[in-house]
């Protein structure tokens, strides 16, 4: 299916998390003088306009990158992460919300180097679009991530920073990522893998958390953060999650000083909150 278009959810809680998570994880890995790869399984468009177009019409960013713009009171780690959102609407007000990829190209030196998987032909252009003029440094091919994704591993630096976040439109999704997360691990069992699901009111999530946590990982960090109570329909997403497998060993700190800053600022009732556990040698 190709019908998942992610400027309609850009900037929301669920974009938070991920990449306020991607961001810290990129910056660690920046830490150590020697080259490593960023590879996007599910890339979208790269950037996405908030006042025009598929964002205004939920205009879910202002219960996301909306809450945190102007707020005086974050942790430092978030106020690089709202900083870095800023330097890309450089006339103060908030226009533009960056794609994954957009968060973290100016987190990138001059040898990482960036491989991104978009399927859709709509956003794959637009997204082409965006870094157009990168050269080598950034490749960008319209196919599924997750076949793209065993072609690149490992990579030739053999560090590397993986994320994997499909629309999981399709039930087969919840399993797909597992089979990705197992299959990645064999060729390159030392990248940082950073799952992101949904938190829905039905069971594949669960089992595939589940699922995860069964493949005797030696490192991994489950972080999920709730905005409301879910709805007694059944219906919508009441939050997000991320499983990540060889954290860095500093994200659990920084995690568990940001995650009730974050419940704080994007709760919308009192079911907000967070979950973080994580075995990290």
């Amino acid at each position: 299916m190709l019908s998942y278009r992610h400027a309609f959810h850009a900037g929301n809680h669920a974009d938070v998390l991920k990449h306020f998570v991607l961001t810290q994880v990129l910056e660690y890995f920046a830490q150590k003088d020697k080259a490593f790869w960023y590879i996007d399984t599910h890339a979208g468009a790269g950037m996405y306009a908030l006042d025009q177009g598929y964002a205004t019409q939920n205009a879910e960013f202002e219960g996301g990158i909306g809450q945190l713009w102007n707020a005086p009171d974050l942790p430092d780690e978030l106020k690089q992460y709202v900083a870095l959102v800023k330097s890309l609407n450089p006339e103060g007000r908030l226009t533009l919300y960056p794609g994954s990829p957009s968060c973290a190209k100016p987190l990138m030196r001059a040898d990482d180097r960036m491989r991104l998987f978009e399927l859709h032909p709509t956003d794959s252009k637009l997204l082409k679009q965006t870094f157009q003029g990168a050269g080598r440094k950034i490749m960008i091919e319209t196919q599924d991530g997750f076949a793209g994704l065993k072609a690149v591993l490992p990579p030739p630096p053999r560090r590397a920073v993986v994320l994997i976040d499909p629309p999981y439109e399709e039930k087969q999704d919840y399993v797909r990522v597992v089979d990705a997360i197992k299959d990645s691990l064999q060729r390159f069992a030392t990248g940082t893998y950073i799952l992101w699901y949904p938190l829905l009111q039905r069971p594949e999530p669960r089992l595939m958390e589940e699922k995860l946590r069964k493949l005797a990982l030696p490192s991994w960090l489950h972080v999920t953060l709730t905005v409301q109570t879910p709805s007694p329909e059944g219906f919508g997403m009441h939050g997000s999650g991320l499983f990540i497998v060889n954290p860095p060993w500093t994200l659990q700190k920084t995690l568990a000083t940001a995650m009730p800053v974050l419940v704080k600022k994007l709760g919308l009732d009192t079911g907000a909150g967070y979950t973080l556990d994580s075995v990290i040698p």
